[in-house]
């Protein structure tokens, strides 16, 4: 590799960390601003996603930059690959919570809405497996992300009961319904996290080992990039 490739694919790890950190943190204040019925947060969320964007489109171009100037090989060139596609899943992570800060800014101007279901451990979940399709990035560990398409299975079982109990909860507390869809929207925007989450996971296990794993079992069936 040479020395100006090395620097390159350097910046592009620094950058991509980067813009993970800030995903990160919009999906945590977004959640928080549920919870806590937090208003200004869930503003701050939605002001600070413009800079979020505009990381996403630096990034892509410092990819497409080094691609054209450089023509990577092997594990450099998979690299690369993988940080466009990782870099188009956080900006969609940022969407979503977003989405979620939205649902959180409604919530806290109505009355509290109490149902039987841990929205805080389904938000802890989604940011842990986000966490952790980050870290198996940073320490380009395979096995770290593999653990992430395996616990996708349970946010996905989270979702489906949130939307059973709202769909009971209607049904006896019909002057609530505008809220409980609410919070079924901010249910789905988790589930839709940490498909994203899975998306990073399956690229880290593309850029190491170069297998598409998505393809080679049931569990690891293609998540949308929408």
């Amino acid at each position: 590799m040479s020395a100006h490739l090395f620097r390159e694919i350097e910046n592009l790890k620094r950058a991509i960390l980067t813009l993970g950190a800030m995903a990160e943190t919009a999906v945590r204040d977004a959640t928080h601003a549920i919870a806590d019925r937090n208003e200004e947060l869930a503003r701050r969320v939605i002001r600070n996603d413009d800079a979020l964007d505009e990381m996403e489109v630096q990034i892509e171009e410092s990819c497409l930059k080094t691609l054209a100037l450089y023509q990577p090989v092997a594990i450099d060139l998979r690299f690369i690959v993988a940080v466009l596609k990782i870099n188009n899943d956080l900006e969609r992570v940022g969407d979503l919570a977003v989405n979620v800060a939205e649902r959180a800014a409604f919530l806290a101007t109505q009355p509290p809405v109490h149902i039987a279901f841990d929205f805080p451990a389904m938000a802890r979940k989604a940011q842990e497996m986000l966490r952790k399709s980050l870290d198996s990035l940073v320490n380009l560990s395979a096995g770290l992300a593999r653990e992430v398409l395996l616990g996708d299975d349970e946010i996905d079982a989270m979702n489906r009961q949130m939307y059973g109990i709202v769909q009971e909860a209607i049904h006896t507390h019909p002057d609530t319904t505008e809220s409980l869809i609410h919070l079924l929207s901010a249910s789905r925007h988790l589930e839709r996290i940490a498909d994203h989450a899975t998306n990073i996971a399956e690229d880290v296990i593309y850029m190491i080992e170069g297998i598409i794993v998505r393809h080679k079992t049931e569990e690891y069936q293609p998540r949308s990039r929408e």
